[in-house]
C-alpha cells in the first residue's frame, strides 16, 4: 500500500472512531514503565499469610507473595486496610538494593526504599491499585516483579 492510501485510511478511522485520549495517554506512559535489561521476577506464590503464634494471622487481610528470578527470591507481606497498604519485604539471598515502586497513581521513581544488607525493606502508605517493584542491585543489574493488585 502506498503511504498516501494509509494516511487516508488513518484519517477516516480517526474521524469515525477516534482513539480516546486516556487510551493514548496510557499507551504512551507504558513506555515510561519499561526497564530495559531487567530480569522478570514472576509471582510464584500468593496466599493469605500463615503467621506463627504471636504474629498477625492471615485473617486480618495480610497476604504473602513470593517472586522468583534466576538466583533470586523476593518475599513480600502486604498488609493494611482501607485505601493504603504497606509492603514489608525481603530479598534472598540477602543483598542491599534500592527498591522502586511502579504504580499508576504515584509519581514515577517514587516512592523508594533501601533494602538493607539483610535484604529487608519496608514500603509504607501505598495506595490501592496495580503495583510492580523494581530492584536495582549493587552489580548494576535490575529485577522487576510482575504486576500485582494491592
Amino acid at each position: 500500500m502506498s503511504d498516501e492510501l494509509l494516511a487516508r485510511i488513518r484519517a477516516t478511522f480517526q474521524a469515525i472512531d477516534p482513539v480516546p485520549g486516556e487510551v493514548l495517554a496510557a499507551a504512551r506512559s507504558a513506555l515510561a514503565w519499561r526497564v530495559p535489561g531487567a530480569m522478570l521476577a514472576e509471582n510464584s506464590g500468593d496466599a493469605p499469610s500463615a503467621a506463627g503464634p504471636g504474629v498477625r494471622a492471615g485473617g486480618d487481610g495480610t497476604r504473602s507473595l513470593t517472586f522468583t528470578a534466576p538466583g533470586l527470591a523476593i518475599e513480600l507481606e502486604i498488609g493494611g486496610t482501607g485505601r493504603t497498604r504497606e509492603i514489608v519485604g525481603r530479598v534472598a539471598p540477602p543483598v542491599a538494593a534500592r527498591v522502586r515502586v511502579r504504580h499508576l497513581a504515584l509519581v514515577p521513581e517514587q516512592p523508594t526504599a533501601e533494602a538493607d544488607r539483610a535484604g529487608q525493606f519496608v514500603l509504607p502508605d501505598l495506595p490501592e491499585g496495580l503495583v510492580s517493584l523494581v530492584f536495582l542491585l549493587p552489580d548494576d543489574t535490575s529485577v522487576v516483579t510482575s504486576w500485582i493488585r494491592l
